[in-house]
């Protein structure tokens, strides 16, 4: 008998499936570039075939980046390939345990929900998996099976309109069902609302994924059972909170329960509450502390403010009519090309509006955006 076809104590992997996804190369070109979801994956794959899951209930779906070359047989990441695996092929499936594993880029679209981009997103046409929708589906009867399930997801969490997007997100809701009471999910994210996913280039892994399967590897005896959600989490949520204070990473990873009749965010077992300013991304607090002058309602008086940058500046930043998407856009641009020019709007804001209070939150927010900024140059760090 081989170390892939153990038996597991208590747990049948015959009675396991897996969704495994890591997308590194989209459709969008370059710019979206990811090296690190593919590799995540696969070694997830492997840990889960390490347990004495058979080959063929674990469903893997890839876009990699060369030079990668995964050594294990996977199917494409486009929408459609993933779509009819949710749809179709895994709620045919017979099982008691489903674990889901996606690595990727991620946004949260405006009405609260993680959309989940696809190797065949492009900037016109962002195809995406909506994740409420399909935990949706997979807590109705459509899916009779898998009552007990993990889905984990390391993706960015960033509000869709801090980022502009000239056309809006497609919907793409999954079909549901009625309603049960037998399934329970745990849903653990890697960012949280509004937050960025820290992705290491260099050694081509998430921060999230990479402490995550080092947790899991300390709970091998367990696999392929779920381990208990709550303990695990709090050891990936105690090893991010040192990245977090190292400044590798800003985000915060949320763990949801839902079991039949309740749904629950738990913080980790002694981790205080994080303090306001703390609880959101530095982009959002610029964005906020921006909008709290009165000037930002009136695009005239915007388009003063923005002017005064000069136009080598103002001519290239994307500019809309709504005061909140402008500033959005008006900030990332700013931060990801030339952060030092965040410090000629502050001035420029000034000649207009010098009230003391409003000058200091604006100062502390840019400044914790232009850090943000810097770290991920300085560590050759990406966001998913």
């Amino acid at each position: 008998m081989t170390g892939h076809d153990r038996p597991v104590r208590g747990v049948d992997p015959a009675r396991v499936r897996a969704l495994i996804v890591g997308v590194e190369a989209y459709e969008a070109g370059s710019t979206w570039d990811l090296p690190g979801p593919a590799r995540d994956a696969v070694a997830f794959h492997r840990m889960l075939r390490s347990a004495g899951v058979p080959e063929n209930q674990l469903h893997l779906h890839l876009s990699p980046l060369p030079p990668f070359v995964p050594r294990v047989e996977y199917r494409p990441a486009d929408h459609a390939t993933l779509r009819r695996a949710l749809v179709r092929e895994l709620p045919r499936a017979r099982g008691d345990i489903l674990w889901v594993w996606w690595g990727g880029h991620g946004v949260l679209d405006r009405a609260g929900h993680t959309r989940l981009f696809c190797a065949d997103a492009t900037t016109s046409d962002k195809v995406c998996l909506d994740l409420e929708s399909a935990l949706t589906r997979y807590a109705s009867d459509a899916v009779p099976g898998f009552t007990e399930q993990l889905w984990i997801v390391d993706a960015c969490e960033t509000f869709e309109e801090a980022l502009a997007f000239r056309d809006p997100l497609p919907s793409y809701a999954l079909p549901s069902g009625r309603r049960t009471l037998t399934h329970r999910q745990t849903l653990m994210r890697a960012a949280g609302r509004g937050r960025q996913a820290a992705n290491d280039p260099v050694r081509a892994t998430g921060l999230f994924s990479d402490v995550l399967l080092d947790v899991l590897t300390d709970h091998a005896d367990v696999l392929p059972a779920v381990p208990d959600p709550e303990e695990l989490f709090t050891a990936v949520r105690e090893r991010i909170a040192v990245l977090r204070e190292a400044g590798r990473t800003f985000q915060h990873p949320e763990i949801q329960l839902r079991t039949p009749g309740r749904m629950e965010e738990l913080a980790a077992s002694g981790d205080a509450p994080a303090p306001r300013e703390r609880s959101v991304s530095p982009l959002h607090r610029a964005v906020e502390a921006l909008l709290a002058y009165p000037l930002m309602a009136d695009p005239a008086e915007r388009q003063a403010v923005v002017a005064g940058l000069g136009p080598s500046l103002s001519g290239t930043l994307p500019r809309h009519s709504k005061a909140r998407t402008d500033a959005a856009g008006i900030l990332t641009a700013l931060a990801h090309r030339q952060p030092e020019a965040l410090w000629e709007l502050y001035d420029a804001v000034l000649i207009v509006d010098d009230d003391p209070e409003r000058q200091s939150e604006l100062a502390a927010a840019l400044r914790a955006l232009v850090r943000s900024s810097s770290t991920r140059r300085d560590t050759g760090h990406h966001v998913r």
